[in-house]
């Protein structure tokens, strides 16, 4: 795959220093002491969901598996970490032949997860394994909070279309995996051409202030946008007065005009204005578009307002208020020796302040109830019980270093509108509440189950 279908800019040839510096100081120190090649079991996770959401969305997978793929050390990459003496030349000679050989399985993409879902597995040597933590963790980070977004976003919009437009409010690069993300989570459309034409996402926009500003008068703005375009398209008329602009537009476009876009103001009391005055003028199947700063609760808000479609930017792209899903990659199982036959132990970390995990490579499934609506997120080690065998949540992503499981992104989104359909009520609602189900822990050995 073309470096340029990772958002990459075309002179970054690998992923490989999307990485901090102790993947490498690490991956050297062990190498010396005989443990880089210790069979090792690594899985991302999150000990609790951004404050008062209900439920995560997995997003990012896909982008995940991509930069696996293109996780290489050319020429450039090893020159670079020899000048700086980063690691080396025993070390610089590994990392020379490097290709991820290991197996990766995960929660489907468009998933929701909960607090210690096992959202991501990666198995292989340690050496393999740890170089690879800091890119999964920022894909996986960045894409499952603004897919969380939009999925709050999309489910208070209803049935009315939502435009992700935010490219102008983030990093480049990071405005097409937002819109990415944006539309696994529900949202329609976008406004950023460098996402449609790599993710094949409906791409939308017409005009700005700008070139009503450009005229000598709204009148002509709205004709040559109406000359280029069609009677079709939408018109932004918030620039000078609202309600002669709408008069205008139907004057110009007829009452075949395609939509009209707000942009400022109170949205509820113009779009309700705005809907009177294109009746009254004949213009019954105009659409009204808003804009303005919009987040899930604004889009709440408008339920019962006269709007048909809504624009969201800076709080898609920065996840309205929770840019990050706080997501570790940890180590919780390693074998004793780099024999391959070894067996497995567990391991965690067991500090105090919170930042405990749990040992043992584990699996999850999703417990429903007499409904068929989700109840519990059930998460264990050792055998999986017989009442959860059809329900597990993990598919294997990459089996022996080859990506098995690449989907299209309209096979995510759907995937993600039935996750969503398929958990209670109350994971919709925007007031602040726990996680929607509990996350329970199985002990493979005694079959006791915990709490999260």
């Amino acid at each position: 795959m073309d470096v340029a279908d990772l958002g990459l800019p075309v002179d970054v040839p690998s992923t490989a220093l999307f990485t901090d510096q102790y993947e490498f100081t690490m991956l050297q120190a062990a190498m010396k002491a005989g443990t880089a090649e210790r069979r090792s079991v690594f899985e991302v996770f999150t000990r609790r969901l951004p404050n008062g959401r209900r439920y995560g969305v997995v997003a990012g997978t896909g982008r995940v598996l991509d930069a696996v793929e293109n996780f290489r050390f050319d020429a450039d990459v090893l020159g670079f970490l020899r000048e700086r003496n980063i690691v080396d030349e025993q070390t610089l000679e590994w990392l020379a032949g490097y290709r991820f050989s290991g197996d990766v399985w995960g929660y489907p993409e468009g998933e929701v997860y909960f607090p210690g879902s096992p959202i991501m597995r990666v198995e292989g040597t340690f050496a393999e394994c740890v170089l690879l933590e800091t890119v999964i963790l920022s894909i996986l980070n960045h894409d499952s909070a603004i897919a969380a977004a939009a999925s709050r976003m999309a489910s208070a919009a209803g049935e009315r279309p939502i435009i992700e437009m935010g490219a102008r409010r983030t990093h480049e690069l990071a405005a097409v995996a937002a819109s990415r993300a944006a539309y696994l989570g529900g949202f329609t459309s976008t406004s950023d051409l460098a996402a449609g034409f790599r993710y094949g996402i409906p791409t939308v926009g017409t005009s700005a202030h700008a070139f009503t500003l450009l005229h000598d008068r709204e009148r002509d703005a709205f004709q040559a946008q109406v000359d280029s375009m069609g009677r079709g398209t939408t018109l932004l008329v918030d620039t000078y007065d609202v309600a002669e602009a709408v008069r205008t537009a139907v004057e110009v476009a007829g009452p075949e005009l395609g939509a009209v876009r707000i942009d400022s103001g109170d949205l509820l009391l113009v779009a309700h204005r705005v809907r009177q005055q294109l009746d009254e003028l004949g213009a019954t199947d105009t659409r009204i578009i808003v804009t303005s700063d919009l987040d899930e609760y604004a889009i709440a808000s408008l339920a019962a307002a006269p709007v048909d479609a809504y624009g969201v930017g800076t709080q898609l792209v920065t996840g309205s208020g929770h840019p990050t899903c706080s997501m570790v990659y940890k180590l919780v199982a390693r074998a004793e020796s780099a024999d391959v036959t070894a067996p497995l132990v567990p391991v965690a970390k067991k500090s105090s302040g919170g930042k405990t995990s749990i040992g043992g490579r584990k699996w999850a499934a999703r417990r429903l109830d007499e409904y068929g609506a989700a109840e519990a997120e059930v998460v264990g080690t050792g055998p999986v019980p017989d009442e959860l065998a059809d329900r597990q949540l993990l598919v294997e992503l990459i089996k022996g270093g080859d990506v098995v499981a690449r989907e299209p992104l309209d096979v995510v989104r759907d995937r993600h509108a039935a996750a969503r359909a398929g958990l209670p009520l109350s994971a919709t609602q925007l007031s602040r509440g726990e996680p929607v189900i509990p996350t329970e822990y199985v002990n493979g050995r005694s079959g006791s189950r915990t709490g999260a």
